[in-house]
């Protein structure tokens, strides 16, 4: 995110400290939303910020996706809540292995 070119003028980096993806990382691999992120900076950029916010909201939405995965939470919730309902009616019946028997073994 240049500022007027200030950092490349200063020799400094300050991508690096707000980019929360883009800190080193161990075993030097990026981080697993580096990716994510990196396309909302580009999109953003050069953008002013509430023009940004509109336009940048797709790429905005996948990177807090792959942060915080709220969207994947929800449909989990939901697939359990539905599983739930289907044992009380009788429809599903878990595994063994998930009752916490033992397979038989030969």
């Amino acid at each position: 995110m240049p500022f007027w070119e200030l950092q490349r003028q200063l020799g400094i980096d300050v991508d690096r400290w707000l980019l929360r993806q883009s800190m080193p990382q161990p075993h030097g691999k990026a981080g697993a939303c580096h990716a994510f992120e990196r396309e909302w900076v580009e999109c953003g950029h050069g953008l002013g910020q509430t023009r940004a916010r509109r336009e940048c909201q797709p790429e905005y939405e996948d990177f807090m996706e792959c942060m915080h995965r709220t969207k994947l939470a929800v449909r989990l919730r939901t697939i359990l809540e539905q599983r739930d309902k289907m044992i009380k009616e009788g429809k599903y019946t878990l595994p063994d292995y998930h009752k916490g028997k033992e397979e038989s073994r030969p």
